[in-house]
């Protein structure tokens, strides 16, 4: 890779932190989700999650060991300000303080997500959190906080974390917290007000860190016609437009994509936006830095009639494969199966063709730095008796997204970063603890455990590719 690219790994505070309770913490729209009963895999919570909290220090000291260069983690914004606003929470604040100061330490560049998911209880009370348009001075209120307590820190910032994940399941399948289902036309007027709440804290942000780097991290599955026949093409055109572009363009170009616009509208449910909104939009496009890029699959996209599937189906949280199944939108698109890919337990395709892909749309569409911000393979890994973990599987999955990510930079991306979906094990959201991603083997499952930490054969590996920058990869 280029000189100084910054090899890195991720995570997210409600997975990895846990004392959701400790240090003057608020609760967070996922303390309280994930009481009612049903809604995630053995009733797993995140209330000790891996402990970081607790062992941020043994975390780094580990980082460092590896060589990692870069370090992507979120800020929970209920332990920065427990009510959403007003006082801020001086422990919740030392605390990430102590955090970029230890990676700092070891010389691991601090990228920061101010985002990802865990919204503040109390404004989630108060108006009804994303669906009321006060979050938006809410949420920069936040924002510039922290921009201004960690400037000359922090260089690398991300505004939004997969927006088109958490609205989904939040307003569309019930899946995450607030737990509606098929409320579409607040969907989108949601995403409005996320992207708002984006748009305001980037234009903050140039005035405070002028110099700094801004973006947001959108969860991209670039998408594949069926065939060659018009009907599976038009799907496909129709699919980008409403599933993926609907998101990317607005982040570079404060935009929505017409003919997507024009669909919505005829259905009733198009977001309404002001001439002052679409000023705003446009202004923080000409400023974000680059395109965060959550990529782990792609997908395929064939006509869907009238009577055909739905949005609305059963999503493989098990790790049971083969139990996943069909979506899409009656009179658009349904998105099958590949019948040329492998894929996880929990039915994710593997294609790492597929990052390439989606580097190169992206240099060609927008032609924007690219931060991939989260890549990896969920998987069951089995401890040894000698705490050995031989997760061979994710070496190989690893190693051909990266090769493929390096071509892309050969045939013109410019890409900063390749940062690991994560670098401990975690809580997988619904999934429970059985479906690990790190590269650091936690000692716990859904019932407990010890928390204690071992490396993987993946971990060496990975100190192998950052020593050498990227040579020792396989082609």
């Amino acid at each position: 890779m280029p000189k100084g690219f910054l090899w890195g790994s991720a995570s997210a505070a409600y997975q990895i932190e846990g004392a959701y309770n400790e240090g003057g913490k608020g609760m967070s729209n996922w303390d309280e989700f994930v009481k009612i009963p049903g809604k995630t895999y053995k009733e797993t919570t995140g209330e000790i999650a891996v402990d970081h909290y607790h062992r941020f220090k043994e975390d780094v000291a580990l980082m460092a060991e590896m060589g990692l260069k870069t370090y992507r983690f979120s800020i929970s914004w209920p332990r920065v300000f427990p009510n959403g606003r007003g006082e801020v929470n001086p422990e919740g604040i030392q605390f990430y303080e102590e955090l970029i100061d230890e990676c700092i330490k070891y010389g691991i560049e601090p990228m920061v997500t101010l985002y990802h998911w865990d919204l503040p209880q109390a404004l989630q009370e108060e108006y009804g959190g994303w669906e009321s348009p006060k979050i938006i001075d809410d949420y920069v209120h936040y924002a510039t906080y922290l921009f201004k307590r960690f400037k000359g820190k922090v260089n690398y910032w991300i505004t939004i974390n997969e927006q088109n994940i958490f609205t989904n399941f939040g307003w569309m399948t019930a899946m995450h917290p607030p737990g509606k289902f098929n409320q579409e036309k607040l969907f989108y007027q949601v995403n409005h007000h996320v992207f708002l709440a984006h748009a305001k804290a980037v234009v903050a942000f140039k005035e405070i860190i002028p110099d700094g780097k801004i973006g947001a991290s959108f969860a991209y599955s670039p998408s594949y016609g069926l065939d060659c026949r018009p009907m599976n093409a038009m799907a496909k055109l129709d699919f980008d437009n409403l599933k993926n572009y609907w998101w990317l363009d607005v982040y570079a170009y404060g935009r929505y994509p017409k003919t997507a616009y024009r669909y919505l509208e005829k259905k009733g449910v198009a977001p309404t936006v002001t001439a002052e909104d679409a000023a705003l939009l446009k202004e923080a496009a000409s400023l974000v830095d680059f395109m965060g890029v959550n990529y782990y699959q792609t997908t395929v996209v064939e006509y869907n009639p009238m009577d055909g599937v739905t949005p609305f189906a059963e999503m493989n949280t098990s790790g049971k494969k083969g139990t996943g199944q069909v979506t899409g939108e009656p009179g658009v698109y349904k998105n099958p199966s590949n019948p040329y890919l492998e894929t996880t337990d929990w039915d994710w395709t593997i294609d790492p063709a597929g990052l390439r892909y989606a580097c190169k749309e992206i240099t060609s569409r927008y032609d924007l730095p690219i931060v991939i911000s989260e890549n990896g393979l969920g998987a069951f890994d089995e401890k040894t008796t000698d705490n050995a973990i031989h997760d061979d599987y994710r070496i190989a999955y690893l190693n051909a997204h990266v090769y493929e990510l390096m071509r892309a930079v050969e045939e013109g991306s410019d890409v900063w970063a390749y940062c690991t979906w994560s670098f401990t094990d975690l809580l997988s959201w619904l999934n429970g603890y059985q479906k690990r991603y790190g590269f650091v083997y936690v000692d716990r499952d859904e019932e407990g455990g010890s928390l204690d930490r071992y490396k993987k054969d993946s971990y060496y590996w990975y100190q192998e590719v950052i020593r050498t920058n990227g040579a020792s990869i396989e082609e």
